[in-house]
C-alpha cells in the first residue's frame, strides 16, 4: 500500500466573508508530484500555507508525515517544518549575501554540528544538483529570474527536505526558463526522493511535472487525476474554459 506523506479532509478556511477553501479533500503519496490548479485568488496558496503551519484551517484536518499540524506545539512544528522545503514564488533570498552566504545560512541556523567544511560541501552539492555550482560567490542582483529560482529551491533541499512545497515555480519566468524549471522540478524528485505539492496556474507546468493534477474551483476541488484525464474529457465547462484560457487564448 502507497505510504501518505500528507491527508487533507474537509478543510475549511474563510477570511471574515470570503470563504476561500470550503471542504478541501486531498492525498499525497510518498515520491509523487501533485499539481494544484486554479486561477488567481482561488486558495492555492492558502492551502500550502496551512500544510506548514503558517495558517490554521476553521475546520477539518491536515495530516502531514503522520501528524496533525493544527495540534502541534512550536517546538514539534518548526521540527516538523525542516523536513518540509518551502520553495517561494519570489525565490526569497537575501540580497545582502552571496548565493553560498544563502546557502549556508539555514544549515548553521539548523544543523549546528556540520563542520566548516561538511556545510560547503552541502553547497557545492546542492548547486551542482540545480546547474549554478559557477554562481557560488555571486550574489543575488548579478543573477537571472531563473537562476535565483534555481538557488531559492537549492537552498530549500540543502536542509534535505521529505517534501517540497512549490509556490508558482515558473511564474515570470520566460517559457524557455519555465521548460528547465519543470525538468529541474522532476530531477529534484528523482535525486532526491522528494514528495512535492506544486501550486501554479501553468497548465504547460502542470502537464511537464505533475503525477496527478487537482483543479482548485470555487473552493473545492472539481477534477482529480492524471493531466489527460483531467482536461482531455472534461465535462465541467470551469475545467474546460481554464484549460482553454491556458493554451487557446495565450
Amino acid at each position: 500500500m502507497e505510504e501518505k506523506v500528507i491527508e487533507i479532509r474537509g478543510l475549511k478556511k474563510s477570511f471574515g466573508d470570503n470563504h476561500v477553501l470550503r471542504g478541501v479533500d486531498l492525498d499525497l503519496y510518498k515520491g509523487e508530484n501533485v499539481v494544484v490548479l486554479g486561477k488567481s485568488g482561488t486558495g492555492k496558496s492558502v492551502l500550502i500555507k496551512i500544510v506548514v503551519g503558517l495558517l490554521t484551517q476553521d475546520e477539518g484536518s491536515m495530516i502531514v508525515l503522520g501528524k496533525d499540524v493544527k495540534k502541534l506545539k512550536a517546538k514539534e512544528l518548526n521540527e516538523l517544518r525542516l523536513k518540509i522545503g518551502f520553495s517561494f514564488q519570489a525565490s526569497a533570498l537575501y540580497d545582502s549575501m552571496t548565493v553560498k552566504e544563502n546557502l549556508e545560512f539555514p544549515l548553521e541556523r539548523n544543523i549546528k554540528s556540520l563542520t566548516r567544511a561538511e556545510r560547503n560541501k552541502e553547497i557545492e552539492q546542492v548547486l551542482d544538483a540545480v546547474g549554478l555550482l559557477q554562481t557560488i560567490n555571486q550574489m543575488p542582483a548579478e543573477l537571472s529570474g531563473g537562476q535565483k529560482k534555481r538557488i531559492g529551491i537549492a537552498r530549500t533541499l540543502i536542509l534535505r527536505p521529505e517534501i517540497m512545497l512549490y509556490d508558482e515555480p515558473t511564474a515570470g519566468l520566460d517559457p524557455i526558463t519555465c521548460i528547465e524549471i519543470n525538468g529541474l522540478i522532476n530531477q529534484v524528485k528523482e535525486t532526491y526522493n522528494t514528495s512535492s505539492i506544486i501550486i501554479t496556474h501553468d497548465l504547460t507546468c502542470a502537464k511537464d511535472t505533475g503525477d496527478r493534477v487537482a483543479v482548485l474551483l470555487d473552493g473545492v476541488f472539481g477534477s482529480q487525476g492524471k493531466f489527460e484525464d483531467v482536461f482531455v474529457d472534461a465535462s465541467d465547462e470551469r475545467v474546460k474554459s481554464f484549460y482553454d484560457y491556458n493554451f487557446i487564448t495565450q
